[in-house]
């Protein structure tokens, strides 16, 4: 899409207690398009998730060119739940989304749009389910379903597809695919798997602690790279 990029990212910086965790990254996120982030464990990708999100100070640029809500949907890397929390994933979905409190019921019209919402992630009835009984993959999926309603902008995802069986992984990618095609979504995500990279990015950045290369995914991940990354080295942060 033409226009300026969803995402602008100049010269950021981040130091703590004098220790450099992030050092002159450059990147950009158009309009409907995927920008994946590789690299080793410790290389400050969730650094550069926390200081997009204005949890961390930092040094640079973050510049955001909205076009319509300006909304950012973030799933984490790591949710924990209280599985002694008397919340059901209908309840858990609706808690931002109408102005009674749920404990007095859920509207008509959110019970209809959670279950299209679930349906669309692969959890078609879980509506009832106690958020605390889930699995780890079908809680990541709930949490997925709440970054993207109402549709973000720009989606941050911090090794989204963790804890998910192949055909939840491809469901996923499927919304991916569907959020940029139909709405222009901006995607930026970490991903350890290099399959997906290649089959869902545009734009790939190897990050250790600095921007190490940058291109599409055939640029990025050739040759030795790639066979190093898939060599058994784990690089989630």
């Amino acid at each position: 899409m033409a226009g300026p990029p969803l995402l602008e990212i100049a010269a950021l910086t981040v130091q703590r207690d004098r220790r450099r965790l992030l050092t002159d990254v450059s990147l950009n996120v158009p309009p409907g398009s995927a920008h994946l982030l590789v690299g080793p464990n410790g290389a400050g990708k969730s650094t550069l998730f926390a200081a997009v999100l204005g949890l961390i100070e930092f040094s640079g640029r973050i510049r955001f060119h909205w076009r319509a809500s300006g909304r950012i949907g973030y799933l984490p890397q790591s949710f924990v739940v209280d599985r002694t929390l008397p919340l059901t994933v209908g309840e858990f979905l609706a808690l931002s989304r109408q102005r009674r409190p749920v404990c007095v019921g859920i509207g008509r019209a959110q019970r209809r749009c959670t279950a299209a919402l679930l349906a669309s992630v692969g959890l078609a009835g879980f509506e009832r389910r106690p958020l605390g009984a889930l699995s780890g993959g079908e809680q990541q999926r709930v949490l997925l379903a709440n970054a993207i309603d109402p549709v973000p902008e720009l989606l941050l995802l911090d090794e989204p597809a963790s804890g998910l069986d192949d055909t939840a992984v491809r469901q996923f990618e499927q919304v991916l695919v569907e959020l940029k095609r139909a709405h222009g979504t901006g995607v930026l995500m970490v991903s350890h798997d290099l399959g997906q990279v290649r089959r869902l990015a545009d734009q790939v950045t190897l990050l250790d602690r600095s921007v190490r290369r940058s291109g599409t995914p055939a640029a990025v991940l050739a040759g030795d790279l790639a066979a190093s990354l898939a060599g058994g080295v784990e690089y989630a942060t």
